[in-house]
């Protein structure tokens, strides 16, 4: 377990409240700022750090915190209150979802192919100083700490060769009966190397508020039965656009001499997300509109706020660190 991380704001200072309350008392979240204070959630900070913390309970969950709060009542409403207000907003981002002729494989595979790598991932192959590109491992150790178990809360949810297939896929992540292979494990050895600590509050509490969006999506999809669909959508393009960016920063990582640790982990997703993409598009995608037709739009969903979202995210990274050299330029000059 972890602990808990320092409040933001008044949403995330109220979860912290609720989660330090005696176990035999009220837990109820209060609402000192009103959710339609919340002007774009997205890059709210307080509103993703607070729903994410609610979520962290069904995770590892936090240190002097009693397991049971997990599920209680009145913590469930508020996370439901925060959801809705999430699902909204990315529902706003993506705008009108349509699958044409319903061929959820054609329209996957255009839709992740005509994405192409990331600015990011261009920039941290040609441009990123040592110092940037240890600030997007601090940003993306958020997910990767993580990485790949909201998804797993979806293999209960679908059945069939879906199933089967999104099996297959978590073994790959988690080691494929290798524990020390697990890319969680892979990722905090890359932290290790480069001297950078493996506590997931820590990285927590300095992430930009699209960042712990990214994640919180994933949650959101894979925690709601009817939206697993969109978790699967969400799985497929993230898998179907990671490959040729993992290569990007790969090369970027050795550019900068970076510890083989580091290497190691972008290496390990080149071929991985590689084979990841026909699976998880084909495989279980595919599939799963086969035996339940009316989520294919779900799973269209899903894909477009994977890339919708994470591209925000990549947006608030990279116009951070512009600001940082515009800062350093204009102090060089004066």
């Amino acid at each position: 377990m972890i602990r808990l991380p320092e409040p933001c704001g008044p949403l995330s200072e109220g979860v912290v409240r609720a989660l330090r309350a005696r176990p035999d008392g009220p837990h109820a979240v209060a609402e000192p700022r009103a959710m339609g204070d919340v002007e774009y959630p997205l890059t709210d900070r307080d509103f993703q750090l607070a729903l994410w913390m609610l979520y962290e309970l069904h995770y590892g969950g936090f240190e002097d915190v009693p397991p049971e709060v997990e599920w209680d009542p009145l913590l469930i409403v508020s996370r439901a209150a925060l959801e809705r207000t999430l699902e909204h907003a990315v529902r706003r981002l993506v705008g009108p979802v349509s699958v044409p002729d319903g061929d959820i494989t054609r329209a996957l595979v255009k839709l992740t192919t005509a994405s192409g790598p990331s600015e990011v991932a261009r920039f941290l192959h040609r441009r990123a100083t040592r110092a940037e590109f240890c600030s997007y491992l601090r940003e993306r150790a958020v997910y990767h700490l993580r990485e790949s178990d909201p998804q797993s809360f979806v293999l209960p949810r679908i059945s069939g060769a879906a199933k089967t297939a999104l099996a297959e896929l978590q073994n790959d992540e988690y080691g494929a009966g290798e524990p020390s292979r697990q890319h969680q494990l892979l990722f905090a050895q890359a932290l290790t190397s480069l001297g950078m600590t493996t506590d997931l509050t820590s990285y927590v509490e300095e992430a930009e508020g699209a960042t712990l969006a990214s994640v919180n999506v994933m949650s959101l999809f894979a925690l709601n039965r009817r939206l697993r669909g969109a978790a699967m959508g969400h799985l497929a393009a993230f898998e179907a656009t990671s490959s040729i960016p993992c290569d990007r920063i790969l090369r970027g990582a050795r550019r900068l001499r970076l510890p083989e640790e580091v290497a190691a982990y972008y290496d390990e997703h080149v071929e991985a997300d590689a084979i990841h993409e026909q699976l998880a598009i084909r495989g279980i995608c595919a599939r799963l509109a086969e035996d339940e037709p009316d989520l294919t739009d779900d799973i269209m969903l899903g894909a477009l706020a994977c890339l919708a979202v994470d591209g925000l995210a990549g947006d608030v990274l990279l116009q951070g660190w512009q600001a940082d050299r515009a800062e350093r330029t204009s102090r060089e000059a004066g």
